[in-house]
């Protein structure tokens, strides 16, 4: 096998080389309306790599950015904070056979956070890439959740861009009595 960005030989997706220098996240915070969200990547850097959800080889490529990203940022967070945190996934709709948000919310799951899968999901089939904002305000996902109440859930995405979706997810949890205590995405597409 090779790696994907330089295609040297390696046994990973993303040789150890790729992994410290092209890879390494650089984590930003951006505050949309009453939610901080946390992103690794600007959109700009990984722009390739995100795109790749569109296709099967998006699997092995979200797998191995979730474990350079989300796996050690969970893992440092309960080291801190013992408390029992859920993991909620924007839509965790499957396309392509696989889910690339799942991918995401799974390598989250510890013994102190517990994965709530595919509990929010939208109830319109809109393709919102691209679109402006207020396309994005005319057209709400209306997204249903059938999760568990009362406890504190970390919101996941793979991109923000007006961070439309992510406010709509957190109304739509803090009305089913949802504490969300922040939302992770992958990249951030505001430059």
């Amino acid at each position: 096998m090779r790696c994907l960005s330089c295609q040297k030989l390696s046994f990973r997706t993303f040789c150890k080389e790729c992994q410290t220098s092209l890879l390494k996240p650089n984590i930003t915070k951006r505050v949309v309306g009453t939610l901080d969200v946390y992103s690794f990547y600007k959109y700009s850097t990984i722009e390739t790599m995100l795109l790749t959800k569109h296709t099967s080889l998006g699997y092995r490529v979200f797998s191995a950015i979730s474990k350079i990203t989300f796996k050690p940022f969970i893992n440092e967070f309960i080291s801190n904070d013992k408390r029992k945190i859920h993991i909620v996934g924007i839509d965790e709709k499957v396309k392509n056979g696989y889910s690339h948000v799942a991918i995401l919310t799974n390598s989250m799951k510890t013994k102190y956070s517990k994965v709530l899968q595919a509990s929010l999901l939208s109830s319109n089939n809109i393709k919102y890439s691209g679109k402006t904002l207020q396309f994005r305000l005319e057209n709400p996902r209306n997204f249903t959740y059938n999760g568990k109440v009362n406890v504190d859930v970390i919101l996941i995405d793979d991109i923000i861009t007006t961070g439309t979706t992510l406010q709509e997810a957190k109304n739509v949890l803090e009305k089913s009595g949802i504490n969300v205590l922040f939302a992770l995405t992958l990249a951030d597409a505001q430059e």
